[in-house]
């Protein structure tokens, strides 16, 4: 398969992120900052804790607004994370980026992690993009493949690797190609956790991640200087 589109441009690059503010001492005016830098950088959408939406964004802007369900434990009840996912709707948000109950995969009962997906997918609008956060670094092979499939089954529109609050790691290149792999163009492929350079970036991209979420988006998009080296992830390209 060929390997995916690199961007050509700081600004195609600032079109895959989410741009984050996760921690929990954020505050409204941390939040307000972030929008403005986001306006600035030109990124797909700043994400956000649920307890911060209403998120104010410029009515001429295209600027989404995302948040996260579940997090970062994801040890839920499912009616929990349903609930909680239909009023981050109510309050605004663009999309929800939910959190597995990871013991689930763990225990392979994956008609489980199907469940509750779909149960946020239910209590959320169409319109509303649901990517699930897998944690991919504390998953086998198997495992990310089998609860790729079970995201999919439930009606997800996006995979995602990482919370970024996990001990065993973040988003990797190797775990990205095969949630791309798995769930080829038809679900969208989020890689976030740890990514803090361009050329990280860019291997996220190379291995099929179509969105990033980064908390250091200014300084990967500033390393932007023309023409940038091969990375690993371009030369190997995306053999699925």
């Amino acid at each position: 398969m060929t390997a995916p589109t690199q961007p050509s441009s700081a600004a195609e690059l600032a079109t895959y992120i989410d741009h984050t503010l996760l921690k929990p001492e954020a505050t409204p005016a941390d939040v307000e900052a972030l929008v403005v830098e986001a306006l600035g950088l030109g990124v797909f959408s700043v994400c956000v804790s649920p307890s911060m939406l209403p998120v104010s964004v410029p009515e001429d802007s295209e600027l989404k607004v995302a948040t996260v369900c579940g997090f970062p434990s994801g040890k839920h009840e499912a009616e929990i994370k349903a609930r909680e996912a239909a009023l981050a709707a109510e309050r605004g948000a663009d999309e929800v980026d939910m959190v597995i109950d990871l013991g689930h995969a763990k225990a392979a009962r994956f008609d489980l992690v199907e469940s509750e997906i779909r149960a946020v997918r239910e209590a959320t609008p169409a319109s509303v993009i649901l990517k699930v956060i897998i944690e991919s670094a504390a998953l086998s092979d198997e495992e990310i493949v089998a609860t790729c499939r079970a995201a999919e089954a439930a009606g997800a529109d996006f995979v995602k690797t990482s919370t970024g609050f996990h001990p065993a790691g973040g988003a990797t290149v190797h775990a990205v190609r095969l949630m791309a792999q798995t769930v080829g163009a038809r679900l969208g492929v989020k890689a976030s956790g740890g990514i803090r350079t361009l050329a990280q970036a860019r291997e996220m991209i190379g291995a099929g991640a179509t969105r990033l979420g980064l908390s250091g988006s200014a300084a990967i998009l500033a390393e932007w200087d023309g023409p940038v080296a091969e990375t690993r992830a371009d030369a190997e390209g995306s053999e699925y």
